[in-house]
C-alpha cells in the first residue's frame, strides 16, 4: 500500500499538516498561514512566484530536497489573492483554528474559504457597479437548465431555455465563472472559444452533484420546504439540477449556509426582448468593441446612478429589455416624474450618495464576513430611509410607492446598533474598541479595571522615580516581556534590590517587580476578557441583524431601482430626451433621432438628427445608401439603441419616437473574423445572416450593415438582394431591417417590392472633394465616392488619380442591355443575354465596344463644339442623336 505523503516520517509535523490539507484541496492555490505570514509551498510557489512576483525561495522541512517557498503578509492578502483569481486559479484560506497561546503543540488550522472567479464577494475583487454571476449549466435533450448567482448580492434565480439560445444567454448574463458536470454532455461544447467563452473560468463539478435527487434535496434543505412546488419548480428539471448543483458548489467553496440566499426566482425570458451576442457586442451596449477605447459605450451614457446597486441594476435593464407595454408604460411613468420634478429629483440624488452598498452589507453579515464598520456603515444607511420616504410622499405612482413601503420599518434596528457600536470603530474585531458604554454591565466593569491598571501603572513611574531618584526611569510594554522598568546603565548602581532583572540592553537594563507583575496579569487578563467580551455581543448584534435579511434585501432592491430611476430622468432632463409613446402594432417612428452615444463625445462637428420610419405597409425594409464616413452605420444604429431605451423604461434622444415594441434585436455589422476555429471574416459574417433569417420574426428589428462585402463583389451582390427577398417574402419572417449597403445595385429592389424603401445619406461634391451633410434622405445614392474618402485618408495621389480611370473603365461595362433589372431574374426566365461571367478588372466587354448606337453617338458628339452652339443647332443635334438611339443596330450595321 502507497504511503500517503502527509505520513511521511521525515516530514516535519507542519509541513504533514500542509500536506493533508492539500490533499483535500487539490485544485486550488493553498495560502498557508503562518504567524503573520501566508506561505505557499512546492508547486503553489512557483505558481505564485510567478504571477505575483514574489521572491521563490527553499527550505528544507524534512524531506530529501529543499520545499519550494513563497510568501507574503496576512495584510496583504486581498491584493495579492485578487491577482492570483483574476489570473484564474482558486486560492483556499487556511488559517489558524485555535489560539496559539492555548494550543498543545501544532496549532490547528484548516481551510475557512475558497475563492474564486465566481464566488469572491469582497469589494477588492469584483467591481461594486457590476455582478459578479456564476452560473450552473445542465443540457438534457434539447433544453438547458441554467442556474444564476451573485454570492455577493444573494441574487439567485433559475431558468430553462431551448440549447440553440445558451450562447446567447451566457453571452447577456456575463458571468465571471461557470459550473458543468465532470461527466455526461457537455453542455459548453462548441461554445469555449467563441464570444469571449475562452476568457471565463469553467470548473468542472462533480457529476452525481447535479443528479435530480440530489439537487433537489440540496434546495429542499437549504430553503426548508418539504416540496419544490411550493417555490413554483414542479415542472422544472433541467433547471432544478442546475440551481441544486450551483448551491452545493457555493456552500462548499464559503464553508457556509449562506442564508442570505433567501430566495430562488423563476427566471423567464418571454419577459425580456431577445439580444444576440452580436447586438449586444456591435451596439458596444456594456464594452467597447475595442477593449482600450474609454467610454462609447450606452452604459456610459446612462449611468448617473448614486450607488452601487443602481450601478448593477442599469446593466440588467439595458441587456433585459422589456416586452410588456404596461411595465414599460410603469417605468417610463417613474422617469417622468422625476424629471418634470427637480427638487425631488435633486434631494433624491443627495440622499441616494449617503446610502452604502447595503445588497453586498447584508450579504457579508448574514454569511459572517462583516466587520464593526460594516454595520455602521449599514446603521447610516438605514437612517437615509425616512428622509427618502418623506420626499416621495407626495407621488401616488405604483411603482415609487412601492419602494416607499420597502424602505419603512427600520427605525428599531437602526438604533439597536447606534446604541451597540460606537461611533468610528477600528477595523479588527479581536483587539476590543467596538462596544459602546453600557451595553453590557461586565464588560463596563472589565474596562473600568483594565483602565484603572494602567491609571496605576502610569503613577508607579512618578512613584518609582522619587523612591530611586533615577529621573530617567521609565515603565514601558511589549507583547513578548509584558511590563517592564527600564533603567540606564548610568544609574545601575541605584537600582533597589527589590528589582527582579528581566532583559539587558546595550544602553540599559530591563526590570520587573512582583507588585508590576501582578497588575500585568490583572490588566492582560481583563484585556483578553474584554476582547473575548466585545467580540461575543458583536457577533450577537451580527446575528441578530442577519435576521433581517429577506427585508434588508428588499429594500436595497428598492433604493437601486430608485436611482436608475432618477439617473435615467437626470440624463433625460439634460440630454433633451422625449418620452417614448410604445406601441403593440409594428411600426417605429422616431423624429430627429440622435445617436445618445455620440452627440455626447467631445467632437467638433454637431451631431445632425434624422428622421426614422421603418415597419408596416411601405417600409418593412429601409434601403440606405450613401459614401463611406457619411454616417449610415451610426444612423443604423442609433434607432436601434433609442427602441432598447425605450423598452428598458429610459427616455429617448429624439424630438418624438413612437416604438413598435420589439421581441429581438439582431445586428450584422462591422467585419470579425475567428481564425482560431478557422472561421474567416466572411464566414463569421455568413453565421450572423443565418441567425438571423432562421430566428428572426415579424415583430424583431434587425441591422444589416454591408452585407457580403466579404467576397466577390457578383457574390456579394447576390447574397445581399437574396437576403432582402427573403426578408421580405418570408411569411413570420419580415422583420423591420434597417439595410445599409454600398451595391447601388439593391435599390432596383424598391422597384419590385411594395415594402422596400430607398432611403440615401446626402452628401454635397465640390471641385472633386466631399462635404458629409449627414442628413439621411429619401431616395437611393448612385455613387459612393470612395476614392474621394481615400483621399481624404491621405493615399497617395498618383494612387487616387489611377483609381478613377479603373473606375472609368467599370463604369463602362453595363450589364443590363435589356435595360431592366437583371438581378431580379429568377432561374427558367427568358434572357436576352446570355450571363456575363466576372470579368477581370482591366478587360473591357468586347460587347461594349462593338455597340454600333454607342459608336455613332461618339461620333456626333465628337464633332460638336459645344461652346459655339446656338440654341437651334443644339436642338437639331440633340434630334439626331435621338434619332441615331431610335435606330435598330441592324440597319447601323448595314449603313
Amino acid at each position: 500500500m502507497k504511503q500517503s505523503a502527509s505520513t511521511k516520517p521525515n516530514l516535519t509535523p507542519m509541513m504533514r499538516q500542509y500536506v493533508a490539507i492539500k490533499q483535500q484541496n487539490p485544485t486550488t492555490v493553498l495560502l498557508y498561514r503562518m504567524g503573520d505570514f501566508y506561505e505557499m509551498f512546492n508547486e503553489d510557489a512557483k505558481t505564485a512566484s510567478r504571477i505575483l512576483g514574489l521572491t521563490l525561495t527553499s527550505r528544507n522541512h524534512g524531506g530529501a530536497d529543499a520545499t519550494p517557498l513563497a510568501g507574503f503578509p496576512y495584510h496583504a492578502l486581498d491584493r495579492y489573492a485578487n491577482r492570483l483569481v483574476k489570473a484564474g486559479y482558486r486560492i483556499a484560506i487556511c488559517e489558524q483554528t485555535e489560539d496559539p497561546k492555548k494550543a498543545k503543540g501544532l496549532v490547528k488550522r484548516d481551510v475557512i474559504e475558497i475563492i474564486s472567479a465566481g464566488t469572491a464577494t469582497e469589494t477588492s475583487f469584483i467591481d461594486e457597479k457590476s455582478n459578479n454571476y456564476i452560473l450552473g449549466i445542465v443540457v438534457n435533450d434539447g433544453t438547458a437548465g441554467v442556474s444564476i448567482c451573485d454570492l455577493s448580492t444573494g441574487e439567485f434565480s433559475v431558468e430553462e431555455i431551448e440549447k440553440e439560445k445558451l450562447s446567447e444567454e451566457i453571452v447577456r448574463v456575463d458571468p465571471a465563472e461557470i459550473i458543468a458536470a465532470d461527466g455526461g454532455e457537455d453542455p459548453l461544447a462548441g461554445l469555449s472559444e467563441e464570444n469571449g467563452f475562452a476568457q471565463r473560468v469553467i470548473t468542472r463539478y462533480d457529476g452525481w452533484k447535479f443528479d435530480r435527487d440530489n439537487a433537489e434535496e440540496v434546495l429542499k434543505c437549504h430553503f426548508s420546504v418539504a416540496s419544490l412546488q411550493g417555490l413554483g419548480f414542479e415542472s422544472y428539471e433541467t433547471g432544478i439540477r442546475a440551481a441544486g448543483a450551483l448551491l452545493s458548489y457555493l456552500k462548499e467553496q464559503k464553508k457556509n449556509d449562506l442564508r442570505h440566499i433567501s430566495s430562488l426566482i423563476p427566471r423567464t425570458l418571454s419577459r425580456y426582448a431577445e439580444l444576440d451576442p452580436s447586438t449586444i457586442r456591435n451596439l458596444e451596449l456594456l464594452k467597447p468593441i475595442h477593449s482600450d477605447d474609454k467610454g462609447g459605450t450606452l452604459i456610459s451614457v446612462l449611468d448617473r446612478t448614486c450607488t452601487a446597486m443602481g450601478g448593477r441594476l442599469m446593466k440588467r435593464w439595458i441587456t433585459h429589455p422589456l416586452k410588456q407595454a404596461p411595465e414599460i408604460s410603469d417605468r417610463l411613468d417613474c422617469v417622468e416624474w422625476l424629471k418634470k420634478d427637480v427638487f425631488v429629483r435633486g434631494e433624491i440624488e443627495l440622499l441616494l450618495k449617503q446610502i452604502f452598498d447595503i445588497e453586498r452589507l447584508i450579504g457579508r453579515i448574514t454569511y459572517e464576513r462583516a466587520n464593526a464598520r460594516d454595520l455602521s456603515a449599514l446603521k447610516n444607511s438605514l437612517n437615509v430611509f425616512p428622509k427618502i420616504v418623506k420626499t416621495l410622499s407626495p407621488k401616488s405612482n405604483n411603482v415609487i410607492r412601492g419602494i416607499s413601503q420597502n424602505l419603512e420599518g427600520f427605525e428599531d434596528l437602526a438604533l439597536r446598533i447606534d446604541e451597540t457600536i460606537v461611533d468610528n470603530p477600528p477595523l479588527s474585531l479581536r483587539e476590543g474598541g467596538i462596544i459602546r458604554k453600557g451595553v453590557s454591565q461586565e464588560l463596563d466593569e472589565i474596562k473600568e479595571a483594565s483602565q484603572n491598571g494602567k491609571k496605576w501603572i502610569a503613577s508607579l513611574q512618578e512613584t518609582e522615580r522619587k523612591n530611586t531618584g533615577i529621573s530617567s526611569l521609565k515603565i514601558g510594554f511589549n507583547k513578548v516581556f509584558g511590563y517592564y522598568i527600564e533603567v540606564s546603565k548610568a544609574n545601575i548602581s541605584l537600582v533597589p534590590e527589590t528589582y527582579i532583572r528581566k532583559q539587558t540592553l546595550v544602553n540599559g537594563e530591563r526590570f520587573i517587580t512582583p507588585e508590576l507583575k501582578e497588575m500585568e496579569e490583572k490588566i492582560l487578563g481583563a484585556e483578553e476578557r474584554l476582547s473575548s467580551l466585545e467580540y461575543e455581543l458583536f457577533v450577537s448584534l451580527r446575528t441578530e441583524i442577519a435576521g433581517y435579511c429577506s427585508r434588508i434585501q428588499k429594500a436595497a432592491e428598492a433604493v437601486a431601482m430608485l436611482d436608475v430611476f432618477t439617473s435615467l430622468a437626470k440624463i433625460a432632463a439634460d440630454s433633451g430626451y422625449c418620452r417614448p409613446i410604445i406601441r403593440e402594432d409594428s411600426n417605429i417612428i422616431i423624429r430627429e433621432c440622435r445617436h445618445p452615444v455620440i452627440e455626447q463625445m467631445s467632437i467638433d462637428e454637431q451631431f445632425v438628427p434624422n428622421d426614422a420610419i421603418v415597419g408596416g405597409k411601405d417600409a418593412q425594409i429601409i434601403l440606405i445608401t450613401g459614401p463611406n464616413m457619411a454616417g449610415k452605420s451610426t444612423y443604423l444604429r442609433q434607432n436601434a439603441l433609442i427602441a432598447i431605451m425605450a423598452q428598458m423604461g429610459s427616455f429617448v434622444p429624439a424630438a418624438k419616437a413612437e416604438i413598435g415594441i420589439v421581441d429581438k434585436f439582431f445586428t450584422r455589422v462591422g467585419a470579425s473574423d475567428r481564425l482560431a476555429r478557422g472561421q474567416s471574416t466572411f464566414l463569421v459574417e455568413m453565421i450572423e445572416v443565418a441567425n438571423i433569417l432562421n430566428n428572426a420574426t415579424d415583430r424583431s428589428l434587425v441591422l444589416l450593415d454591408e452585407v457580403g462585402r466579404g467576397t466577390s463583389t457578383f457574390d456579394g451582390i447576390s447574397i445581399a438582394w437574396a437576403v432582402a427577398e427573403h426578408l421580405h417574402k418570408t411569411p413570420k419572417c419580415r422583420p423591420r431591417t434597417f439595410f445599409a449597403t454600398h451595391y447601388h445595385e439593391l435599390t432596383e429592389l424598391a422597384l419590385l417590392f411594395p415594402r422596400i424603401k430607398n432611403m440615401h445619406v446626402k452628401v454635397k461634391e465640390w471641385n472633386d472633394k466631399i462635404i458629409f451633410v449627414r442628413k439621411v434622405e429619401d431616395g437611393s445614392c448612385d455613387h459612393s465616392y470612395g476614392i474621394q474618402v481615400a483621399r481624404l485618408a491621405g493615399v497617395p495621389e498618383p494612387v487616387i488619380k489611377r483609381a478613377k480611370e479603373i473606375l472609368a473603365n467599370l463604369e463602362s461595362m453595363e450589364l443590363t442591355p435589356d435595360h431592366k433589372p437583371a438581378l431580379a431574374r429568377h432561374d427558367g426566365e427568358t434572357r436576352t443575354s446570355e450571363p456575363t461571367m466576372q470579368t477581370d478588372l482591366f478587360f473591357q466587354s468586347p460587347q461594349v465596344i462593338k455597340d454600333p448606337q454607342l459608336e455613332n453617338i461618339k461620333k456626333k458628339l465628337d464633332t460638336i463644339e459645344i461652346n459655339n452652339l446656338t440654341p437651334i443647332e443644339a436642338l437639331n443635334h440633340l434630334a439626331e442623336i435621338k434619332k441615331a438611339v431610335d435606330t435598330p443596330p441592324e440597319q447601323l450595321l448595314e449603313d
